[in-house]
């Protein structure tokens, strides 16, 4: 007679007290390997306790509200069968079945605790390539890539003339080379105060964004180049989904394949009753202008509108925002976003907060604008910039019974498997933040799971997030926001970049570096970073917390000097009450 199995919370990294939110099965339910048990809720996401065996609920030991940690019991199970050799061993998973399709036995949605799943039978059948990458952005090229690196015989399917999707073609790397032209043309005119003056800019729009596309099509003749490299086959077209196996490629090819990844990311939202017409632009004609409007209305104060809204503010716009909220950058704490707002409110025409656009009038004029409040304006052009919708109801995934949200979104485990074993899914067409470094390591994961790698799974405990604006604004892991909504303890260190020499030597004292700790144990939790080059800071606090680093090891690493990397270690003196470069603190450790 087989033993009951304890089922305990696993492994969650540093969290602790995690709340139970949802129950998936009752005492007397038959379950099989894999099925998810209790869902938890850290601070980050949400995760999904499967079964690691196929059995019976014999006892729940917690309900819907309990709060439980690494090691708490959840449940126990009458295993199915035997138990194995050793005592309480759990029963080896059933094999999936080869027939593909929606299973009921698939892991819950991307951010669940992956258990090993059970091993795939190779896929049978004549295919043209072991596996497929629908869409080539920094995702799809980097799981085409180290697929082939890997020995697949790798196909990468491409709508687009050139590889590299919006990032590399129409977003952040043609976006992050007018900004670094915005900056020049900004530290320019700010040197006047300084003893420098240069003539007024004289701007050659057209050389200026033949100088953005030579970028652009450096990187993406590089990836070209390494596709052919690499002997991975592209096929330039619009792919769709005809069968479990099987792509439709504009309808002129079929392709088979044994594995698909599915990269085909997202598209600029649109707001509902918007007029046809030019001058009505989304962040892709806002990065290749014929001239620049001398009054620019931004619509949405999120990251890509305000990286935009930098641009044209320095080419030499006057630059209205609006956004539907109360504060800019939404989901960043507002602490961290005040020195961005404090200083574009005095470049910029005007910022409306909590308001949205009412209707919007063209004419010979320009663009008459009416917002909710009343208020009229007249602009040349305006950009409308309210986030991004994924692309997964784009592919007919449905042939291939691959299940997408009403949003385009696709759920997957933390191998990147859709519901689907052989179809995976990585970037924006999936559950969390749409950034291209998180899609990038996702679709390592997925090649690496095809390949034959069973430990390989997308376990990363922060995503960092960076507004490339001025100045910069960066921040990952646990927010104050965040945190206070979630109910979670935290300590707060944060140190003022006016005491900072290197900050001071820029003329850049209004930035800040802010840590978020475990109270008692001070590892890191979260972080923060507003002011010049926080983009490249904030790495720094994302490798502390995967290592699980506290606020000492980070203030006794030697920073060199002066710098603004030591903000963070000055951050964390804070925390240990260690600082001498602020006047005295609470007495520290000795």
């Amino acid at each position: 007679m087989s033993e009951p199995i304890e089922v305990r919370v696993p492994d969650i990294g540093d969290f602790t007290d995690v709340p139970v939110i949802e129950l998936h099965v009752s005492a007397g339910d038959e379950v099989a390997a894999e099925d998810p048990l209790v869902t938890l809720e850290s601070d980050k996401a949400t995760m999904d306790v499967p079964s690691p065996v196929a059995g019976v609920i014999a006892q729940l030991s917690v309900k819907i509200g309990d709060r439980v940690s690494e090691g708490s019991v959840l449940l126990t199970i009458d295993p199915a069968g035997g138990a194995g050799e050793g005592e309480g061993e759990p029963a080896a998973p059933a094999p999936e079945a080869e027939e593909p399709g929606p299973k009921a036995e698939e892991p819950a949605p991307t951010a669940g605790e992956p258990a090993p799943k059970a091993e795939e039978p190779a896929p049978t059948g004549d295919y043209e390539c072991d596996v497929v990458v629908i869409g080539s952005g920094p995702g799809g090229y980097t799981a085409a890539f180290r697929a082939a690196d890997l020995g697949l015989k790798t196909v990468l399917v491409e709508r687009h003339a050139t590889l590299g999707g919006v990032c590399l073609n129409v977003g952040c790397i043609p976006s992050k080379a007018l900004l670094h032209a915005a900056r020049v043309i900004a530290e320019v005119q700010e040197m006047r105060e300084r003893g420098i003056t240069f003539g007024e800019p004289e701007l050659d729009v057209a050389k200026l964004i033949a100088w953005k596309q030579s970028v652009v099509d450096k990187l993406t003749g590089g990836l070209a180049g390494m596709a052919r490299a690499r002997k991975v086959e592209v096929i330039t077209g619009e792919a769709r989904f005809s069968g479990p196996h099987e792509l439709d490629i504009a309808g002129e090819r079929k392709l088979t394949f044994a594995n698909c990844i599915i990269a085909a990311g997202s598209e600029a939202a649109r707001l509902p009753g918007m007029p046809d017409d030019e001058r009505i632009i989304d962040s892709t004609g806002a990065l290749s202008p014929d001239d620049v409007p001398a009054r620019l209305l931004v619509i949405g104060g999120g990251i890509i509108g305000l990286e935009m809204a930098t641009v044209y503010d320095a080419l030499g716009s006057r630059v209205t925002v609006v956004e539907a909220l109360d504060q800019l950058i939404p989901g960043c704490d507002a602490d961290v976003v005040k020195p961005l707002h404090k200083r574009i409110s005095e470049r910029y025409e005007a910022i409306h907060l909590s308001t949205k656009v009412a209707s919007i009038e063209p004419s010979g004029e320009g663009l008459r604008v009416e917002l909710d409040s009343g208020a009229t304006e007249t602009y040349d052009r305006v950009l409308v910039a309210v986030g991004r919708r994924a692309n997964g109801n784009a592919l007919n995934a449905g042939a291939a019974g691959v299940e997408v949200d009403e949003r385009g979104v696709i759920a997957t485990d933390r191998q990147m498997r859709t519901n689907v074993p052989h179809i995976y899914a990585i970037g924006d067409v999936t559950p969390g933040p749409m950034l291209a470094h998180k899609a990038s390591h996702e679709g390592r994961v997925a090649a690496e799971v095809i390949a034959g790698d069973k430990s390989a799974a997308f376990d990363a405990r922060a995503v960092p997030a960076v507004a490339y604006t001025d100045p910069e604004v960066a921040w990952m892991g646990l927010t104050e926001t965040a945190a206070r909504e979630r109910g979670v303890e935290y300590e707060r260190a944060s140190f003022p970049w006016a005491a900072s020499g290197r900050a001071l030597t820029i003329d850049r004292a209004e930035g800040m570096t802010k840590l978020l700790l475990e109270p008692g144990s001070r590892r890191v939790l979260g972080a923060a970073v507003v002011g010049p080059n926080a983009g490249e800071l904030i790495a720094e606090t994302v490798l502390a917390l995967e290592l699980g680093a506290d606020a000492e090891d980070i203030a006794l690493t030697i920073h060199a000097h002066p710098t603004l990397s030591e903000t963070v270690a000055f951050a964390a003196e804070v925390a240990e009450g260690t600082i001498t470069d602020l006047p005295p603190q609470r007495k520290g450790r000795r």
